[in-house]
C-alpha cells in the first residue's frame, strides 16, 4: 500500500475512472491519503463522480511519473466518519478553502480489494495487492 501511495503522491495528478451507465468517465484527481492503514481519496457529494462511485463502486486510477505508470483497480467504499474526513483535509490544507469535515459535502472513500500494476517500457510490470 505504501508503494502505491508514494507513487500517486509523486504523480501529483492522477486520473480516476468511474462508470455512469455504460459510459466511462475519467477526470484528474490529486488527493491520496493513508488513514487507518487504508488508501483514501476525497471528493464532494455534489459532484457527479460522487454519484457515480455510489452507484457503481468499481474504479480505476492511473498515474504517470518519470517513465513509469500505475494502474490501480479497486472498490471505492464511502467512509462517512468525521475522523476520516478531517484526516484527509488535515493532509491537504489547500482543500480547507472549499471543504470542511462537517460541511455535509466533503466525502471520502477508501480503496478496497486494491490491485495495482506499475509498468514501464523498460521493465517487467510489478503487481501489488492490498
Amino acid at each position: 500500500m505504501q508503494e502505491i501511495y508514494e507513487f500517486l503522491k509523486k504523480c501529483e495528478t492522477y486520473y480516476l475512472a468511474t462508470v455512469e451507465g455504460d459510459q466511462p468517465r475519467v477526470r484528474p484527481f490529486g488527493t491520496i491519503h493513508i488513514f487507518e492503514d487504508k488508501l483514501y481519496i476525497q471528493t464532494g457529494k455534489v459532484k457527479a463522480v460522487s454519484r457515480q462511485m455510489m452507484a457503481n463502486p468499481k474504479v480505476e486510477l492511473c498515474g504517470f511519473y518519470q517513465g513509469e505508470w500505475i494502474r490501480v483497480q479497486a472498490l471505492a467504499v464511502e467512509d462517512d466518519r468525521y475522523e476520516a474526513r478531517k484526516s484527509m483535509l488535515d493532509a491537504y490544507p489547500s482543500l480547507q478553502k472549499m471543504y470542511a469535515p462537517d460541511d455535509g459535502n466533503t466525502q471520502v472513500f477508501y480503496l478496497k480489494d486494491v490491485v495495482a500494476t506499475i509498468s514501464s517500457f523498460t521493465a517487467e510490470p510489478r503487481t501489488i495487492r492490498c
